[in-house]
């Protein structure tokens, strides 16, 4: 088959589409034929050689994809020989097939496209299991993300809306800011014009702050993501943009009785991964199948081209998901 191969740490250069060998599926795995998949910045890193597969994980980049079941393990038991899926992958995306733990599979949405549920996985799990439970984001709450126009953000405005919430979102342009609108979203703040924080107080009742946030972004805004949480808040960390290393005036966390959390998805164990997975097909597929959640794809590109669209993803100009199609 064919595949992405990182042929030294560096720059999008570094990747080349190389023949290789399929991989051999486990007893209790899925060997997908992959229709697409999707990008994650997770996956500069890894071409960095900053974000290392998990020991026996497959070494190609690529987080989440779609398509179509090509052979089952002996223990596998829900999916047969052409079903139409897409699944949360620790790695092996970016080829032409991919194999993958039964519990981490999911059915492709009635009514969505195989090609655009390769959008899904990746941000529907993490959103699902950072937002909703372990931070319990419940109905009307109010609730922050940022990077509202990424790939997670989007998704994270969609289904928060759908569970009720009111929110808040950060982007850097007034374009992104209008695409966090039309998604839904209730207070848009641009970051590089506005005090987030500012603004939160000033939409939030008697300027308390909100209950969740979902944060890319670490430690340039530690504190002030704790500046602006409500009583009983909870701030939940994915990602290190700004680095990770800070300082913190800890009375704010005793005095409003704040909760900070992080997590990385893609180290987790597999029992791990397949309760999460199975968590979003039953609380987020139906929001996706009643089309209250939608995927939103900035633009698709050969696998050929995965150079490019790794620049376009460090670019930060997209909306959206960007994918690869082999």
């Amino acid at each position: 088959m064919k595949a992405v191969v990182i042929t030294s740490e560096g720059g999008p250069e570094v990747l080349r589409i190389q023949e290789v060998g399929d991989p051999e599926i486990k007893e209790d795995e899925v060997l997908i034929r992959v229709s697409a998949s999707a990008l994650n910045l997770g996956d500069t890193y890894q071409r960095k050689g900053l974000f290392p597969p998990p020991p026996g994980s497959s070494t190609y980049l690529g987080l989440e994809c779609a398509g179509v079941v090509e052979a089952v393990g002996k223990n596998v038991s829900r999916w047969r020989i052409g079903d139409q899926v897409c699944a949360l992958l620790s790695g092996g995306g970016y080829a032409e097939k991919v194999a993958v733990p039964e519990g981490q599979v999911l059915p492709v949405p009635p009514g969505i496209s195989v090609t655009d549920a390769a959008s899904l996985p990746e941000v529907a799990c993490t959103v699902w299991s950072t937002v909703f439970m372990r931070s319990r984001l419940s109905a009307g709450e109010t609730f922050l993300v940022h990077g509202g126009s990424s790939g997670i953000g989007i998704f994270a405005i969609q289904i928060a809306k759908y569970h009720g919430a009111r929110v808040f979102v950060t982007a850097g342009s007034e374009e992104k800011l209008a695409a966090c609108k039309d998604l839904g979203a209730d207070v848009c703040i641009n970051y590089k014009t506005e005090d987030f924080v500012a603004r939160v107080k000033e939409e939030t009742e008697q300027k308390a702050g909100v209950d969740v946030i979902l944060d890319c972004v670490g430690a340039s805004y530690f504190q002030r993501n704790l500046d602006c949480l409500n009583f009983d808040g909870r701030l939940f960390i994915i990602g290190f943009l700004s680095g990770v290393v800070t300082q913190v005036d800890l009375r704010g966390l005793l005095a409003k009785r704040l909760t900070v959390q992080a997590a990385g998805l893609r180290y987790s164990s597999s029992e791990n991964k397949a309760a999460i997975v199975k968590e979003v097909e039953q609380n987020v597929w139906p929001a996706v199948t009643e089309g209250k959640v939608k995927p939103v794809v900035h633009k698709c590109f050969p696998l050929s081209e995965a150079v490019e669209a790794h620049r376009l993803i460090e670019s930060s100009k997209h909306i959206g998901k960007i994918l690869l199609l082999p």
